[in-house]
């Protein structure tokens, strides 16, 4: 018998449901301990040898009774992973860490909310403080938030971050770039290159996640703040507010974007109509930009971000109000709207995810990762021909928030709200 206890994030604050516990026949589990202080390991192992279909990993009831678009656009049947990994707390107290990423020597930055970055080495040992960034407004879900290196970061030591801005008597997601400086512990030459404007009096949905494309240009993803005020503009092509960006290092808006000449529109816009979306990442066999956002009660979503496309909050959406309404017309699907290729009620809650794209544990080849606030564990999903074909739930006997997940050289690391540093690799 295994009791699950899930999680669910209404905008500034966490409200805790205790769902019925029940029981989950699987495939044997050996658990491995690992030598050190606070590191466990945790082995999967081989599924039945009659390869017996296995059920959708979700069993809690759907907030709502919306039907799916097509086949398999939520609750896929599950998947376990056959190859022996283990799972080892290398890092804990961290603070309020939101997103860890690889540097390219292999050790790893960890930006805090309050304001500042770490250096870790790629056993979890604290190397380095950073500090010199311009201030950050910390409350809710704002503050320091995602980090990218340049491309040319090696020659340069330039990196880009996102965090939330006080304007005003509000805030907003702003992106700043700068230099490392020689011992690391400062950035110099800090400078805001972008403002997801207008400013906003919420704490919350600030989106926030950085990527490069191979040309060099930055991807950039912003939420409609939570309150009525913002949500509408998702919709609107003269706001910042609900959308994915496009723009150069510089901060100017990308060739090609598909609203660079259109009158009244943000030349940055690349796609727009999103929620929330914390997460973001190139797919290693198409190229294409997926992003999975948060859903308000149930319908948070996976996406392939294709250019000019509406995204359709909050016009259509899978799930309903926090507190039981409808939402607008209580449609989930419109003509010029684009359809979520995944989505999950109950809610997940996504935060950082990631493609991964290493060699140790091949049946992980080209899977997408995830990591789960609401529901507690890591997202493994299993894409083919842009579709969802199978779900693996990973580190749920952790309890812990997920908030960011990152991949180097086959090892997956990740960091959670409650100051963890977990690092999964081959056993």
């Amino acid at each position: 018998m295994i009791i699950f206890t899930s999680y669910k994030t209404k905008d500034n604050f966490m409200q805790m449901k205790t769902f019925a516990c029940f029981s989950i026949i699987a495939a044997a589990i050996s658990l491995y301990g690992c030598a050190g202080n606070n590191s466990s390991a945790d082995t999967a192992s081989a599924p039945a040898a009659d390869s017996t279909v296995i059920p959708p990993v979700e069993t809690n009831a759907p907030n709502v009774d919306y039907k799916p678009a097509f086949e398999g656009q939520t609750r896929v049947n599950g998947v376990k992973t056959t190859t022996p990994y283990k799972v080892e707390k290398i890092a804990e107290n961290l603070g309020r860490p939101w997103a860890i990423v690889p540097m390219p020597d292999g050790r790893l930055l960890v930006t805090e909310k309050s304001g500042y970055m770490e250096i870790h080495s790629a056993d979890g040992a604290l190397v380095k403080k950073i500090t010199g960034f311009p201030a950050v407004d910390d409350g809710g879900q704002g503050g320091m938030l995602d980090v990218a290196f340049d491309p040319e970061f090696a020659q340069n030591k330039t990196i880009y971050w996102s965090f939330s801005e006080k304007k005003g008597k509000g805030n907003l997601m702003a992106v700043a770039k700068g230099q490392i400086s020689a011992d690391e512990a400062t950035v110099q030459n800090p400078t805001v290159i972008f403002r997801a404007t207008p400013a906003l009096e919420s704490k919350n949905h600030f989106g926030s996640r950085l990527v490069f494309d191979k040309d060099g240009n930055l991807f950039v993803s912003t939420g409609e703040r939570s309150i009525l005020e913002g949500r509408k503009q998702a919709q609107w092509l003269n706001s910042g507010l609900g959308k994915i960006f496009k723009i150069t290092k510089e901060g100017k808006p990308a060739t090609g974007n598909p609203f660079i000449n259109q009158k009244d529109a943000m030349p940055e816009i690349y796609a727009y109509g999103i929620r929330n979306a914390q997460s973001l990442d190139l797919n290693p066999v198409t190229g294409d930009l997926w992003e999975a956002e948060f859903g308000p009660r149930g319908g948070d979503e996976l996406n392939r971000i294709q250019a000019g496309k509406n995204y359709g909050w909050p016009t259509i959406t899978y799930g309903i109000e926090y507190d039981g309404r409808k939402i607008g017309d209580s449609i989930q699907q419109k003509e010029g709207m684009e359809q979520p290729v995944y989505y999950w009620d109950p809610v997940i809650a996504p935060s950082g995810m990631v493609f991964y794209t290493g060699d140790a544990i091949p049946e992980w080849k080209n899977n997408l990762f995830i990591g789960g606030l609401a529901s507690m564990h890591i997202i493994r999903l299993v894409i083919e021909n842009n579709k969802v074909v199978g779900e693996e739930r990973l580190l749920a006997d952790k309890k812990e928030r997920f908030r960011d997940v990152a991949q180097n050289n086959g090892i997956l690391y990740a960091v959670t709200d409650g100051g963890s540093m977990y690092r999964i690799s081959k056993q």
